[in-house]
């Protein structure tokens, strides 16, 4: 029998399942001015009266005319269309739309909003690490998507059941319960002091030695490597302006900013470096890209600079290295031959000089052995040997 509360407390009653249910009124429709009745279930009596109580209370937490109406997939679309797609960059709209439209809508799209809870959330990620290829070539091989691919589905989902809390269609985002796999960083890799030689002979056999020589003492990304022009070469101050990178945009590569300010500078170039990107302009005197590809007469493709960098490595007798670890050579070597900190920062583009050191705590052990013999010596009054 349905127990009648005090006015505004609702009404409580046993269903046929042996479950306990509390309707309450949540507030009125404000074109029919019907009541919006809403219910919770417990186990006991008393755990609805507890539910209902707080539910009651959240009520003037949330916009009740337009809480419940939405379904996470109905929502996520508003929310991409009027919060997000207008500030993000071609290329992240893009990757966002296949995160939405591959993944999230076909697993948790049709959730109401409100209904939507950590533990669905948390198996969507599980699944996904195990099963959420959906290209059968892919998914033979490797059925899980990487935890960095998975991590990009959790900011995505909290930036946008953030956005519903702030609408006041939800209490909380229940996304903040849930936790993301941890990415486990790759392994460092760099070329030995002694091996760069080998490999900028076998780079020079190949008639690139301006391209793998540049890369060694810039340290560029090679989006920004294959973007850059000749109107970027300072020559009379001896720097390069590095303000572009090569993206792929629906199969066409295409050159835009890059996403943060941090990596548009300028890097002051060896009189080595200098050198032969005169002689190289010389030889291409038509071309506005630096480094043209001898196929296309354009600039080259990033992963046909890969490529060429694997065919450098066989022919130079060097283990394999991925071509971003030529930046963390140029990293390396810099740091353990005395240039501070914040200049190879400065020159990679980082945010700031604490990530360098984090990022390249290996390359900096040694020269605090040193600083602290050095300090060592001045305090006890040694002389330096």
């Amino acid at each position: 029998m349905a127990r009648k509360r005090a006015n505004g407390e609702g009404n409580i009653r046993k269903r046929k399942d042996g479950r306990w249910e509390g309707r309450y009124t949540a507030g009125h429709d404000p074109e029919t001015g019907k009541a919006i009745v809403k219910n919770v279930l417990g186990k006991t009596q008393a755990e609805v009266l507890e539910k209902m109580r707080n539910a009651i209370a959240n009520c003037g937490k949330m916009d009740m005319t337009r809480a419940g109406k939405y379904t996470l997939g109905q929502w996520m679309e508003q929310w991409f269309e009027v919060y997000c797609k207008p500030t993000l960059r071609e290329n992240t709209v893009r990757y966002y739309r296949m995160y939405i439209d591959k993944h999230i809508l076909p697993k948790l799209g049709k959730t109401p909003l409100d209904k939507l809870r950590p533990i669905e959330i948390q198996r969507f990620y599980n699944e996904m690490r195990t099963s959420g290829r959906t290209r059968k070539e892919q998914k033979d091989e490797q059925p899980g998507l990487s935890a960095s691919y998975v991590r990009g589905f959790h900011i995505l989902l909290h930036s946008c059941l953030e956005a519903a809390v702030k609408e006041k269609l939800i209490l909380s985002n229940p996304v903040d319960s849930c936790k993301p796999p941890k990415v486990e960083k790759k392994e460092m890799k760099t070329l030995e002091a002694e091996q760069v030689q080998a490999y900028l002979k076998a780079a020079d056999a190949r008639g690139l030695l301006p391209m793998f020589f540049l890369e060694l003492t810039t340290g560029l990304r090679k989006s920004e490597l294959v973007a850059l022009l000749w109107t970027d070469v300072d020559w009379e101050r001896q720097t390069i302006s590095v303000s572009k990178q090569a993206y792929k945009v629906d199969g066409k590569m295409t050159v835009m900013p890059p996403k943060t300010a941090n990596s548009i500078r300028h890097i002051a170039l060896s009189n080595e470096t200098l050198d032969m990107l005169k002689k190289l302009k010389e030889e291409n005197p038509d071309s506005k890209y630096i480094f043209t590809s001898p196929v296309t007469g354009e600039m080259y493709h990033p992963d046909s600079v890969v490529n060429l960098h694997k065919k450098i490595l066989k022919e130079a007798g060097l283990e394999h290295i991925r071509f971003h670890d030529l930046r963390h050579t140029f990293a390396t070597l810099a740091l353990q031959n005395g240039v501070d900190v914040k200049t190879v920062s400065a020159m990679l583009g980082h945010s700031s000089a604490g990530f360098t050191l984090a990022t390249y705590t290996h390359s900096t052990t040694a020269a605090q052995h040193q600083a602290a013999a050095i300090m060592g010596n001045l305090v006890s009054g040694k002389k330096p040997e």
